[in-house]
């Protein structure tokens, strides 16, 4: 952030941009706070640096570069020669820090030691003055972690937060911030004293915490600054010490100026940052601000840091299940929006149906279809607008191979285009067919906003204290800003959730080209036999139409497809009660078939991870099998039971011998005509091959044998399968 601590006379005032304060290497500042001692090690386990206030803090004890550890004052004690022992052991890869409480020329420090690298570090912290004993710091820390345990919100987690960790610093404000998709943070709770003003709701921009600051605040959690206004303490380097002091991990590191400024302008003495890191990035930050100078001590930081911590673990938790119940909703959104398209003879736009509930677990105002040169559109969607668009994503797509487009600002789109969206600011878009140029979009409206920034978030190139540079704000004072033309970002969930519908409107249309050839025959020869007799009962139990058993007949020769090359056919495996399906399917039959009798024998509970969809749809098909086939007036037996580790389903009803040739030819779907057709209709073929295949992706297999006067299917499934 610095260019340089060249005077006018020195150097040609350089060029300052927002890039060079990204590049200012405050990792390796070669200084400390004065507050405390640094001494580092190298392999051979000798001095080779130590900051210059050595002599002053640790009088005749202090160690001198070059000088080898065991003639060190960290050899005169077993306490600190073990735990420097400790640091040299570590491989230097994962820092861990030791510490604990020692007295050096009748002054007493908190030591703290790190390895990185090849370096060991040992740092010499003045302890503060006293004003709790370390019980009442436990219990304060007890009391706070049980208190972030009982909250059950994002909200509520961050206010507890800051209240705990005000009364265990006693800083004069504490502030959660949550950091935004742009880098941003808003904070989202503040404890502070009653005579401060509240920064509470206010906004602050990315550039107050330039990229390297925010990966240290990753790598290294909690930072510490006593005294805003001290001088800082130089640290020397032995002969033959190349490279600087990597101090990335050190808890005595020095400001950068730039930041000191900052605070300063803020009216801040002493502050204390604590990281809220989740999956390795920074999520959010406690920040601490007192008006005077003040030393919180390691041990009571290091509790602080531990909060942090469980506060990161519990929010990561709230996030997740969030994130599931997100996901299980859009599952089985998608799973019905894949049925529905795969049974519908107009392709995508067999969606409008469920556009209301898409929309709703993506968190957009409308959605529009486009297949083929045609349109369909549900919710506030600009529909004149909509062939520009599509052409637009179609060049993309030509020239970029992008399938899915997020955008929450719509700058990239040409002008005339942006202006006839109109309120339309959020566009997610996804490719599903190369051939038709087939798109889903999303839309979402503008979100008006006003952002109560904590001063004006652009900083002013102005002469500093530093030289003419990059100057932080001179004033905090709320500075109001109206964004318009940009609507709620896509997060990664609703990208997540996007991806996946995706994959599978793809993966349908993809089978919809691949097969059409191949079934197109088998079809109409099927139709030309099941539409002879108008009066005939479908597998439903009803007089359906010719449009519905079309469908159907479609869905069920692409599985059938599917099946014989060999191709999965996708399951949804969920937690499921297999009981609940098969008595579903039961009540399904019985309003189908009226005149059919059914003796159910189901447990309670029988818990299994599988397709729900498809495994109604194998108990269905044998259902319906027993329905047609089995004799007028005899009851229809289903008995379901756990054995082991897999489910056991019978049905089984009372019907002519199935043995020999029918055996042979009831599961083959595409058989040769003739072949079983007293026995088993073209129909219930496809159905009860299907069925086997679901079956089988199942973990387990369906089996039909015959025992006189009974036919009896056995459907066995696996309760935990392999993925």
């Amino acid at each position: 952030m610095i260019p340089g601590h060249m005077s006018h006379a020195e150097a040609p005032t350089p060029e300052v941009t927002l890039d060079n304060c990204d590049r200012e290497p405050i990792h390796i500042p070669g200084r400390i706070q004065s507050h405390g001692v640094l001494v580092a090690f190298d392999d051979a386990r000798t001095v080779t640096h130590r900051s210059t206030n050595a002599h002053e803090l640790l009088g005749a004890a202090a160690p001198r570069l070059g000088q080898p550890l065991a003639d060190t004052l960290f050899a005169t004690d077993p306490a600190m020669q073990a735990a420097v022992a400790q640091c040299f052991e570590a491989d230097g890869t994962q820092v861990q820090q030791v510490a604990l409480e020692t007295v050096v020329n009748g002054r007493t420090f908190e030591l703290v030691g790190h390895r990185l690298g090849t370096r060991v570090v040992v740092e010499l912290e003045l302890c503060p003055e006293r004003g709790q004993s370390f019980a009442d710091h436990a219990f304060q820390g007890h009391r706070a972690l049980n208190r972030l345990r009982g909250q059950r919100g994002i909200s509520e987690l961050l206010d507890a937060a800051v209240q705990e960790v005000r009364a265990l610093t006693g800083f004069d404000r504490v502030m959660a911030y949550r950091f935004r998709h742009d880098g941003s943070g808003d904070i989202m709770a503040e404890a502070l004293r009653d005579d401060l003003e509240p920064f509470l709701g206010r906004r602050y921009p990315a550039s107050d915490i330039p990229a390297q600051a925010r990966r240290l605040y990753t790598i290294n959690t909690l930072r510490n600054i006593a005294d805003v206004g001290s001088t800082t303490v130089p640290v020397e380097a032995g002969p033959g010490q190349g490279e600087p002091l990597d101090m990335s991990h050190c808890v005595l590191r020095s400001v950068s100026p730039v930041h000191i400024e900052y605070l300063t302008n803020m009216g801040v003495a002493a502050s204390m940052s604590i990281s809220i890191v989740i999956n390795g990035a920074l999520w959010g930050m406690l920040a601490c601000h007192h008006m005077t100078p003040r030393h919180v001590s390691y041990s009571v930081r290091s509790a602080c840091d531990v909060l942090a911590q469980i506060l990161g673990a519990h929010v990561q938790g709230l996030e997740a299940r969030l994130r599931s119940q997100r996901i299980d909703a859009a599952a089985t959104i998608r799973a019905r929006a894949v049925e529905s398209v795969l049974l519908a003879d107009d392709g995508i736009f067999a969606l409008m149906p469920l556009a209301p509930q898409m929309c709703e677990v993506l968190g957009a105002h409308g959605v529009a279809f486009a297949e083929n040169a045609k349109l369909a559109t549900w919710g506030e969607v600009p529909v004149e607008s909509l062939q520009g668009l599509v052409a637009w994503l179609n060049e993309l797509q030509r020239t970029q191979r992008q399938p899915l487009v997020a955008m929450h600002e719509l700058s990239s789109l040409p002008e005339a285009l942006r202006l006839r969206l109109g309120n339309c600011c959020g566009v997610l878009a996804m490719r599903f067919d190369e051939l038709s140029q087939g798109w889903v979009l999303f839309v979402r409206k503008e979100q008006l906003e006003t952002i109560a920034w904590g001063g004006r978030p652009v900083k002013e190139y102005v002469s500093g204290p530093l030289g003419p540079r990059l100057t932080p704000r001179g004033s905090f004072d709320v500075w109001k800003e109206t964004v318009r033309g940009q609507s709620e970002p896509w997060s990664a969930v609703d990208l997540e959730i996007a991806q996946s519908l995706m994959a599978e409107l793809l993966r349908v249309s993809a089978g919809r080209h691949a097969e059409l050839g191949h079934t197109r025959n088998h079809l109409l020869s099927m139709l030309q036999d099941e539409f002879s007799d108008p009066q005939e009962r479908t597998l439903s139990g009803t007089n359906g139409s010719g449009r519905n058993r079309m469908r159907r007949l479609v869905s069920q020769v692409l599985d059938a497809s599917r099946l014989q090359a060999g191709t999965p056919l996708g399951l949804q495996r969920t937690p499921l009660d297999l009981a609940q399906v098969v008595a579903g399917a039961i009540d399904q039959a019985r309003a189908a078939f009226a005149d059919t009798r059914f003796i159910r024998e189901l447990p309670r509970q029988v818990p299994l991870h599988g397709d729900a969809v498809r495994l109604h749809q194998v108990v269905a098909s044998l259902l319906d099998y027993a329905c047609v086939q089995g004799e007028s007036g005899e009851a229809i037996l289903v008995q379901l039971r756990m054995e082991a580790d897999h489910a056991v389903l019978e049905v089984s009803h009372t019907g002519a011998d199935i043995t020999g040739d029918i055996m042979a030819s009831m599961l083959n779907p595409f058989r040769p005509r003739g072949a079983g057709r007293s026995a088993i209709k073209d129909e219930l073929g496809l159905s009860l091959y299907i069925a086997g295949g679901i079956a089988r992706e199942h973990g387990g297999e369906l089996v039909f044998s015959y025992a006189e006067p009974y036919v009896l299917a056995s459907l066995t499934l696996a309760l935990k399968p392999d993925q």
